[in-house]
């Protein structure tokens, strides 16, 4: 298994704010679901950050979100060491496949992979 990349998800109301601010830093908008936006460097688009409301089909919102070439393998190996899965392996409608699970910090890891 692969990582191809981890970003912070940050829970807020202020969308546009968010743009305004990070575009100063040399960020754009790569993704907006009206209810999560994706900003990412154009010169190295893997450095990402995503602003989020609330997550539209978990029964939480994440803190940050790890893509991997195979999640499928990813949750099998999460799921064998008896780390608490918050929400189950599922394709999304948008066109990932992920699951969500609390890391030793309390923290909720959206791990993803795109279809």
């Amino acid at each position: 298994m692969t990582v191809r990349r981890a970003m912070p998800i940050v829970q807020s109301d202020a969308m546009q704010e968010n743009r305004d601010f990070y575009r100063l830093l040399g960020f754009e908008e790569v993704m907006d679901l009206g209810w999560i936006v994706t900003l990412a460097s154009p010169s190295t688009p893997a450095a990402q950050i995503s602003f989020i409301t609330r997550d539209r089909t978990a029964p939480v919102t994440p803190d940050m979100s790890v893509e991997v070439d195979d999640v499928d393998a990813a949750y099998a190996l999460v799921r064998d060491s008896g780390a608490e899965i918050l929400h189950p392996l599922q394709d999304e409608e948008w066109g990932v496949r992920r699951f969500f699970v609390r890391d030793p910090n309390g923290r909720v890891v959206n791990v993803v992979s795109h279809r």
